[in-house]
């Protein structure tokens, strides 16, 4: 019995072992061949090892506010986020108005909605001019959402924005744009979820008239001889000819547990990484981007390809080569382990962590929906110019920036109430952005209320909105001997910061101001606090900005 059991365990290690190992060689299940594009040469190979080399560029650290037109097809139907998603959802509010205005998904699909795309009313520089002038330090364009639609001239993409729908180069338009205004460019990826997120298109209604008909997900190159879109493949837009993810027939939800290619998603092939890969390296090779989004956990297709590691090492090594072997190039990817935030950009998505940042981030959010939706509109339920600033100077306090999304209607424009955001930012940005741009974290980053709260982050951010600002809270940032100590609203009565007390902090302050006021403040300091008297002026209802100058540079970080 002794021998059989000791005999069994050593069996049973040896299984164990070899499991091990044979889980350590098929890492990847799919290696991408670079027949067609070819990883750059240089100081960065395709290992999150090497990409540990990464620093940000100082460029970056200061811009502090960016503005995004996360813009495509998904904006034409006006209904908000995920269409090409939540429109193949049997009664859903989405797959109701598609039938209404589009008709049943088994006929009349997502690919028709990009039909119906024209960007009629686009003017670019236009958009661009506005954005420079309200404050943005650099430019998003979207490259391609989730709904696998390339918006260039994609060479390994048939189904992109010159061919189908606006028939436009909607990237080269942006990209020109941006080079006109001096803003550094950035582009953002989506299509490596494609696999997963179409899935909803392979299903078919349950009751009904059309119970049983499959939508157009699974429809072939052949099955479109006489037909608007002859000649193009459907499963290059929906790539689905694969088996459903655990959960996806019964729940629309099921892919938000499955974003990191875990908990019984379906795996993509060879084939769809080798795509992904070589459409992305194309678009990095014509665009030369000064920043690239992946909407990913990591880097797009880990850990399933080293699609992702291959393109972040090209992208590094090809920004190098062109600044003179400085790297100036800026990567983001979301829910990041402390060893990958070395090789990137951490992004969080609607949320903001609850503590200043050893390592430079970024928020990403928007003021409505991330694709337009009339109802936010029509119900005026976009962020107001306060909320997004004083996020932004919240964000910088510790040692962010802020990515700020503009919802663009399908027609190429952006509505009025929009606008009129944008006009409210400007006006506090002409004051106060020497308060934002080129500044560091202080040693803390705020005091008051809300900093006492915790407010965790989950998953890959959105945490932001449960915690409510007030005048009473305070948030510090700091430039050579200026230390900006901004409340959050108007004050009410004299102004006590319990961290610039002679115990807490003894540097000798020369003077104190109000950015946008030419009224001499009064302040004293009290060993457990700063008093600043209440201004008579207040220059704006949104943040109200003093500048604390030091005889010394401000201790921080």
């Amino acid at each position: 019995m002794y021998k059989n059991n000791k005999r069994n365990q050593l069996f049973t290690a040896l299984c164990i072992l070899c499991a091990s190992f044979l889980q350590a060689q098929q890492k990847y299940q799919s290696l991408v061949t670079e027949n067609t594009e070819k990883v750059a040469s240089g100081k960065f190979k395709p290992t999150w090892e090497s990409l540990q080399q990464y620093k940000t560029p100082e460029w970056f650290r200061n811009a502090k506010f960016g503005i995004w037109a996360h813009w495509g097809p998904q904006c034409q139907p006006e209904q908000g986020d995920w269409y090409g998603r939540f429109m193949y959802d049997e009664g859903g509010a989405q797959y109701k108005w598609h039938i209404e205005h589009y008709g049943h998904p088994s006929k009349a699909g997502f690919k028709e909605v990009i039909k119906d795309w024209k960007a009629e009313n686009w003017d670019p520089e236009k958009i661009v001019a506005l954005y420079k002038r309200v404050g943005a330090q650099y430019f998003f364009a979207m490259a391609n959402h989730h709904d696998n639609l390339d918006l260039w001239n994609s060479k390994y993409q048939a189904w992109n924005s010159t061919k189908v729908g606006p028939k436009k180069d909607i990237i080269s338009g942006w990209a020109a744009a941006a080079k006109k205004h001096g803003l550094p460019f950035g582009l953002s990826v989506h299509a490596a979820h494609a696999w997963t997120w179409f899935e909803t298109s392979q299903r078919s209604d349950k009751k009904g008239p059309y119970a049983g008909i499959p939508y157009d997900g699974k429809l072939t190159k052949k099955e479109g001889v006489g037909t608007w879109w002859e000649g193009l493949d459907p499963q290059e837009l929906y790539a689905q000819n694969h088996p459903l993810s655990a959960g996806s027939e019964e729940s629309i939800t099921s892919l938000w547990g499955q974003w990191n290619w875990d908990n019984g998603a379906s795996i993509p092939s060879a084939e769809y990484c080798e795509n992904f890969y070589n459409r992305t390296m194309d678009l990095i090779n014509i665009y030369k981007p000064d920043l690239l989004y992946f909407d990913d956990s990591g880097l797009p297709l880990y850990p399933v390809s080293d699609a992702g590691l291959k393109i972040a090492a090209h992208y590094y090594n090809t920004n190098m080569a062109a600044h003179d072997n400085k790297l100036e190039a800026v990567l983001f990817g979301k829910v990041l382990t402390p060893e990958q935030k070395k090789c990137m950009v951490w992004d969080v998505e609607r949320g903001v962590p609850d503590q200043i940042q050893n390592e430079a981030w970024q928020t990403c959010t928007c003021i409505g929906d991330w694709h337009y939706s009339r109802a936010i509109y029509d119900g005026n339920g976009y962020k107001s110019a306060k909320t997004v600033i004083q996020m932004l100077i919240d964000i910088v306090s510790k040692n962010g920036n802020l990515l700020l999304n503009i919802p663009v209607r399908g027609d190429g424009s952006i509505d009025d109430k929009e606008i009129a955001i944008l006009e409210d930012i400007a006006k506090w940005m002409d004051i106060n952005k020497e308060s934002i741009f080129d500044t560091r974290p202080w040693s803390v980053y705020g005091e008051g209320p809300a900093a006492e709260i915790v407010n965790p982050i989950n998953a890959q951010g959105f945490n932001e909105g449960k915690v409510t600002m007030t005048a009473q809270d305070i948030r510090y940032n700091q430039k050579g001997k200026i230390l900006y100590a901004t409340a959050l609203g108007v004050p009410a009565e004299n102004v006590s910061l319990k961290l610039l007390g002679k115990k807490k902090n003894n540097t000798t302050i020369k003077n104190i101001s109000v950015l946008g006021s030419k009224e001499k403040i009064s302040w004293k300091q009290y060993s457990d606090s700063l008093v600043i008297q209440k201004p008579k002026f207040i220059p704006n209802n949104i943040a109200v900005v003093f500048k604390i100058q030091y005889a010394d540079a401000a201790k921080g970080n």
